[in-house]
């Protein structure tokens, strides 16, 4: 084997493949977040769908490399392998060489699964290159409301975020997106001509197996509201907390909040609330936690509340429902569009209903019951395999694109 660290998964069966793939599985990091477990999950499901492509996984961490491999069974996997690359994902370096890693491991297509691609594999003019480019853009926030993330890298950056997103618009042979919400944001913002609005095509999220309703706690006196994100402030979690004092100090003062997701220091208004509000005994917040603990906490809530103002798309919805846990969240971007009539949504700056919804979940228990019915049957609609099947398609319609 040659390269930096190619590896053979379960090693390539003889005969040949119809396409080489390569699947840029950088955008894992050690902690999972949303574009890390799109990440592993399409991963896992086209290695179950489809034995007839050959696939190239790129990595620059050999643990996360060998978590994925676990993790998506991939030692099974005879038409998979891994490659490590001795540089990350916004490195100068992978600009400089990630094109020669290209076209030496003679791909047919290559996805990346966030808005990050080495530019100069990829012209402008389609016509001179032999690779297509696939790229998978979940949303346009810092690009349509820089101030919703206002101390993030890409509003700071902002100029060169939107050039960034610019180029990829135009180098892109298909956008993949998971929402209709954001192929609209995606056609308008990248100024995407006609004609080539149908090269931006959506693909929803899946939500796992291992997100299923359990027997709930019965012996205790708490009412256990859940939130699981960024602190980033479209999330809304100032309004989120402000709305749960709220409820405690009305009819449900045996309200316990936990906020699962990272600290963070450039936005730490929500901490302060905390402390003004004099909750702290009221909030329990754990930081990252495993798939295995926050299987458990969306199992054990009574209600999950996101009141975001902008989403992609918004999995934590559907990892809920699917659990068995009542929704409440936002009624703007594609959050209306995945939720349907499963769950309560609201005006994320409408705090008084926020705070009205929350009470009537928690003290009303067919409402609960009717939530966790609805939510049941709407997760169902949303599959990883259903994801990859349909990721598979575009890989076959950009090679067929190409010999036309």
């Amino acid at each position: 084997m040659g390269g930096y660290g190619e590896k053979d998964v379960g090693g390539i069966s003889e005969g040949g493949r119809e396409m080489k793939i390569g699947i840029d599985a950088r955008w894992i990091f050690p902690e999972i977040t949303g574009i890390g477990s799109y990440t592993q999950e399409l991963i896992r499901q086209l290695a179950a769908v489809d034995a007839t492509n050959e696939y190239v996984l790129f990595f620059n961490q050999a643990d996360v490399r060998d978590r994925t491999v676990e993790f998506a069974g991939l030692q099974d996997a005879p038409n998979v392998t891994t490659r490590l690359l001795p540089y990350g994902l916004f490195s100068p370096w992978n600009q400089i060489r990630m094109p020669g890693e290209i076209r030496k491991t003679e791909l047919d297509v290559f996805h990346s699964t966030n808005y990050m691609i080495p530019f100069l594999a990829f012209p402008r003019r389609a016509g001179r290159r032999r690779v297509r480019c696939v790229v998978t853009i979940h949303d346009l926030i810092p690009l349509i409301f820089p101030d919703h993330a206002p101390r993030a890298k890409k509003a700071r950056f902002f100029a060169l975020y939107r050039h960034l997103m610019y180029e990829v618009g135009a180098r892109a042979d298909t956008l993949i997106t998971v929402s209709e919400s954001s192929r609209q944001d995606i056609i308008g913002h990248l100024r995407i001509p006609e004609p080539d609005h149908g090269k931006v095509v959506v693909i929803a999220e899946g939500v796992s197996d291992a997100y299923a309703p359990a027997p709930r706690p019965t012996n205790r006196n708490e009412k256990w509201i859940l939130y699981v994100g960024r602190q980033d402030p479209y999330k809304n979690v100032t309004g989120l907390i402000e709305a749960f004092d709220r409820v405690r100090r009305g009819r449900v003062p045996e309200a316990r909040l936990r906020i699962i997701g990272p600290r963070d220091p450039r936005y730490p208004e929500a901490e302060q609330l905390i402390r003004e509000r004099h909750l702290g005994e009221a909030v329990q917040w754990t930081g990252y936690v495993t798939g295995d603990e926050l299987v458990k906490a969306y199992r054990e809530a009574d209600l999950f509340v996101l009141p975001s103002r902008y989403e992609g798309f918004g999995l934590p919805v559907l990892e809920a429902m699917a659990s068995g846990t009542p929704v409440i969240c936002g009624n703007r971007s594609a959050l209306p569009e995945v939720a349907g009539d499963a769950a309560i949504l609201v005006d994320p700056n409408d705090l008084d209903g926020l705070a009205e919804a929350m009470t009537e979940v928690l003290t009303n228990p067919d409402r609960a019951a009717s939530l966790r019915v609805k939510g049941l049957n709407r997760a169902a609609r949303y599959s990883w395999r259903r994801t990859a099947e349909e990721t598979v398609r575009v890989y076959v319609n950009d090679r067929e694109g190409k010999e036309e």
